[in-house]
């Protein structure tokens, strides 16, 4: 089995092309791929216009996705989550400022965007953090950290000195 013949489904109801547009143009290395388009053929189950985008395959920071415009039938909720691992505070900015943008703000370096799909965004090392060896450090970083909305890394630096 090949290392990347995996890829995740993103299910919007039909905004599935404005999503991969945002997401595209936040990510600087990032990629659009095939588009399929809804037929005459099965639109007694998706109901949607002939012609109008049914997928999209797009890749963000290598990771390889596809958008679907499966109708409202399924909402994106907390318990699926994509991960950011940023390597400086301006990072997290940008991920943060762009991805929140019409969204919602959510504790401990999570948001949901305008779609509803949820993303934290967090240090490369936060692991660090609150994995420190010394117990204080770590309690004082998770206190810290759960006080947090957007990430602030010098916070946690701060937090474990």
């Amino acid at each position: 089995m090949a290392a990347n013949n995996m890829q995740i489904c993103l299910w919007y109801d039909d905004q599935a092309e404005e999503a991969v547009n945002l997401y595209t143009s936040i990510f600087k290395d990032s990629s659009v791929g095939s588009v399929s388009r809804f037929g005459k053929e099965g639109f007694e189950h998706h109901g949607k216009p002939e012609g109008s985008v049914m997928t999209i395959d797009f890749s963000l920071n290598g990771m390889k996705f596809i958008a679907l415009n499966g109708g409202p039938i399924f909402k994106f909720n907390e318990a699926m989550s994509i991960i950011i691992h940023c390597n400086s505070q301006e990072e997290i900015d940008h991920y943060w400022q762009s991805l929140s943008d019409g969204g919602e703000e959510c504790p401990c370096g999570w948001l949901k965007d305008k779609f509803g799909v949820s993303w934290q965004i967090t240090p490369a090392n936060l692991n660090y953090y609150l994995g420190h060896s010394d117990p204080l450090k770590r309690s004082k970083a998770l206190t810290a950290m759960f006080q947090m909305k957007k990430f602030e890394i010098a916070l946690l630096e701060e937090a474990i000195q």
